[in-house]
């Protein structure tokens, strides 16, 4: 699939429900006993036909079911969304269908079925190739499964994904750069590796705070992400995005609208938007608990909270912690539409200079780059650049 630079129009659906909860996960994700499938179909269809009304006709790029285990869903739900989006928008040819997948809750008829319901991409959650690692994730999959899987996804899809975690307690760089060999065995045209972070409100961030298990120090997380920039990029797949890696043309075309900050309809538990409506860009958010989504649904069509406009800053500052995380940065015409002024009274010549001076940006004339060593450290660079 060809990417001509445009941020697209994006449908992302979250399906908040999960066998089990991990630890380390803060997203909207619950565990319920059962799960009435015909009545979360009915309701997500009302909430998109809400969600959509002043977008008819737009050209949608790519749908994503996430959650949660979106694999879980009934694929009848699956195939009645992406029929409902096309009677919307008009579909692009190339459009890009992901449903995220757990190792766990995925068998060959399930994608068959995932398939034929539209479904073009597949995301795993592999998230390491280390049984007893994966055990301390709280994943009930083990190394073994994993592969499984993502062999039935390269059976199945011509396009698929798998996620990894790194800079787990004990976790060596060698170690490491053996379970991303391991991995890169398997990988056709994507993987996302992510640092582990401690999140609040997760088991995680209990178990952490008791001390009950240590990260890795600053240092060796950093050589563990320059092992992984280093492994990926040699073999074909550099990073496009902080965490995301990619052969040319690979490249997540949904989560690319999120970060060039294109339009996207949410729908689902918890989900968010993004819509330019009548020249106002305005975020929509939804409620985060699955029963009351559900019941606001079914009472008035959607569960949606009151929508917020976005004021230029707050643009600007949203292209600028969006776009930098790119290799390719970002363009100096989008930081110009989202502030509606000229650029250097959005972003102060004597702070990118400082920056360019420091090695974190690189100022082109059409647009603005953060380096390798920009993107590490992006939340000082973007701290300095929005500064008050």
């Amino acid at each position: 699939m060809s990417d001509d630079g445009t941020p697209g129009f994006g449908l992302y659906v979250h399906w908040p429900f999960c066998r089990a909860k991990c630890p380390y996960c803060d997203f909207n994700s619950h565990v319920r006993a059962a799960v009435d499938h015909d009545r979360w179909r009915r309701a997500l269809l009302a909430e998109l036909d809400h969600m959509a009304r002043g977008t008819e006709g737009r050209r949608l790029t790519s749908i994503f079911f996430g959650g949660g285990t979106p694999s879980l869903m009934a694929p009848r739900t699956v195939a009645a969304i992406v029929a409902r989006a096309a009677e919307i928008w008009r579909v692009d040819d190339g459009v890009e269908i992901t449903l995220e997948a757990n190792p766990t809750s995925v068998e060959a008829g399930r994608f068959r079925d995932f398939a034929a319901a539209g479904v073009n991409r597949v995301s795993l959650g592999v998230q390491a190739l280390d049984d007893g690692d994966l055990a301390f994730l709280g994943r009930e999959h083990d190394a073994a499964e994993a592969l499984a899987a993502v062999g039935l996804a390269a059976r199945h899809f011509r396009r698929f994904s798998f996620d990894l975690i790194y800079a787990r307690p004990g976790q060596t760089v060698a170690a490491w750069e053996a379970e991303l060999a391991r991995a890169l065995d398997h990988a056709v045209g994507h993987i996302s590796a992510y640092q582990l972070t401690i999140e609040q409100g997760t088991r995680f961030h209990t178990l952490h705070g008791r001390g009950a298990f240590a990260l890795p120090d600053e240092d060796l997380a950093a050589d563990l992400y320059e092992a992984t920039q280093e492994a990926l990029a040699s073999a074909g797949l550099p990073a496009y995005e902080i965490s995301n890696h990619a052969r040319a043309g690979e490249a997540c075309r949904h989560n690319l609208t999120y970060w060039r900050l294109g339009d996207y309809v949410g729908i689902g538990p918890g989900a968010h938007g993004r819509l330019t409506l009548d020249g106002t860009v305005w975020t929509t958010r939804t409620h985060r608990a699955p029963e009351v989504w559900l019941g606001r649904v079914e009472a008035g069509g959607s569960g949606e909270k009151p929508r917020e406009p976005v004021a230029p800053d707050e643009a600007v500052a949203d292209v600028l912690m969006m776009g930098l995380r790119l290799a390719e940065g970002v363009p100096t015409a989008r930081i110009e539409a989202a502030a509606g002024t000229g650029l250097a009274t959005t972003l102060p010549g004597e702070r990118r200079r400082r920056l360019v001076e420091s090695g974190d940006l690189q100022d082109r004339e059409d647009r603005l780059v953060a380096t390798d060593q920009g993107r590490r450290r992006l939340n000082a660079v973007l701290a300095h650049l929005l500064a008050a």
